[in-house]
């Protein structure tokens, strides 16, 4: 017994012993090597610096949710369309000259381009509803299982946090809903194949 724990003891003393030597010799060999390579490459390159980037231009603001007015919360869907329709006679021929020089070509590009936007919009908020209520579930969890009174409170105020967050970010799933059903309409009113939505 005694002679396996001193053979094993040896040979692990060796290994060790051999291993770091071979390791340091080989960290050498590798440093002596970089150090040969750098001094053969005669051109290290451009270096760019701030001054050859220029300047980048700001991200444009994202286009109104809607460009015409709200109807008021008491008027009928049919009575909204028939504005619309009024809207669209009364502008006549000069609309589409209009549209030209106002705009964008409302074109396959944009119209996807807005869908996905929207949609893209809708998940981040809808993702972020989710984990506000886990988060407020969580601390109702936690508040539950505490007896401190001080660390109760803390939670409680942590608690209506999230809890008015969560209500803001509905808030906002509704209006992305809103909003991706009027895009929808207005592409069904400018005959855009269902196609280009998606």
């Amino acid at each position: 017994m005694r002679l396996k724990i001193l053979a094993a003891a040896v040979s692990a003393s060796v290994l060790m012993g051999g291993v770091a030597p071979l390791r340091g010799q080989s960290l050498a060999d590798v440093a002596r090597k970089e150090e040969e390579r750098r001094k053969a490459v005669k051109d290290s390159g451009k270096v760019y610096t701030n001054k050859d980037l220029g300047s980048v231009q700001a991200a444009p603001a994202p286009p109104p949710e809607s460009s015409r007015p709200a109807a008021p919360p008491g008027a009928s869907k049919g009575a909204k369309d028939a504005e619309d329709e009024k809207d669209a006679t009364d502008q006549g021929g000069k609309g589409a000259a209009q549209d030209k020089e106002k705009g964008p070509a409302k074109d396959q590009a944009y119209w996807s381009g807005r869908m996905k936007q929207l949609q893209a919009a809708l998940d981040r908020d809808q993702t972020y509803a989710d984990a506000m209520q886990s988060r407020v579930n969580a601390l109702t969890a936690d508040f539950v299982n505490r007896d401190d009174p001080a660390q109760r409170a803390v939670i409680v105020t942590d608690r209506q946090k999230a809890a008015t967050e969560l209500d803001r970010l509905k808030q906002a799933i509704q209006t992305h809903k809103k909003a991706i059903a009027d895009l929808g309409d207005d592409a069904r009113r400018a005959g855009v194949p269902p196609g280009w939505l998606r």
